[in-house]
């Protein structure tokens, strides 16, 4: 079997949906490349990497892909709705709330599809509440500095007297949202990283690559497969940046030991 055929029948297999006809470079290298090359590869597995994908797409202001992914992601029962669900809201946190309501929007319109094409109805979502964190704020606030802490793989918190780190980061993101049941924690890192890749944003890249690996819920094989499949969709420059703060940090969480090997 040649490039060309594996890629087809990858296609097939990850899209849940025929490949393109069309022969252009762009699509002749999307199977070729793409799909010969990157989804098969082992370090990460294929729901790994819908979880790099789907914010790559979502942030791309996308539309075709987009659907596309969420669609494969949730045909082939790679993630489940509640999953998908879970990763729409912390990408709303990592990529932003507005393209997030796009994401939200889509995910609606393919779960809806993939009922009535099975032809049965869509089931009821789970119920929202009880949350599983703290409803008191003194306590959710304790509790946020404690994951922040734990998360991150820092010593410190934020202050809480402004409403951005208080309010927002403790209370919220890391007193709410990364405690969600829903998602688990290598899946929350996978769409924390691409977030933050494709953001520009010096500290979070940063900080986010280092907690995934010395957290152990990524592995240094894992981030660099991470980079790759990243580069494919969101582009090499940021990708390019990303594997120069991968290496930097695996050379970090190296230094300080603590069970790492090279």
């Amino acid at each position: 079997m040649n490039r060309t055929e594996r890629g087809r029948r990858e296609f097939s297999e990850v899209m849940t949906f025929p490949p393109p006809s069309d022969t252009t470079p762009a699509t002749a290298n999307l199977i070729d490349f793409v799909f010969a090359e990157i989804w098969p590869r082992p370090a990460l597995s294929r729901r790994d990497r819908r979880f790099i994908t789907l914010p790559c797409v979502a942030a791309a202001d996308a539309e075709g892909p987009l659907r596309d992914h969420v669609y494969a992601a949730l045909n082939s029962g790679d993630l489940s709705i509640v999953e998908m669900r879970e990763t729409v809201l912390h990408f709303a946190v990592y990529g932003g709330w507005p393209k997030a309501s796009r994401f939200n929007m889509v995910v609606d319109e393919q779960w809806d599809r993939i009922h009535r094409e099975r032809g049965v109805p869509p089931p009821r979502p789970d119920p929202l509440l009880p949350l599983a964190t703290p409803s008191d704020p003194e306590e959710r606030l304790v509790c946020g500095e404690e994951s922040f802490k734990e998360i991150n793989c820092l010593p410190y918190a934020p202050i809480r007297d402004n409403p951005y780190s208080g309010a927002g980061i403790l209370n919220f993101v890391f007193g709410e949202m990364w405690l969600r049941p829903g998602l688990g924690m290598k899946e929350r890192r996978l769409v924390t990283v691409a977030c933050v890749a494709f953001q520009d944003a010096p500290l979070p890249i940063l900080s986010h690559v280092y907690a995934a690996l010395k957290s152990h819920d990524v592995s240094f094989d894992e981030m660099d497969e991470l980079a790759l499949h990243f580069a494919a969709y969101y582009g090499w420059p940021k990708a390019s940046h990303l594997n120069q703060v991968i290496a930097e940090q695996k050379q970090r969480v190296l230094d300080e030991g603590q069970g790492w090997e090279a």
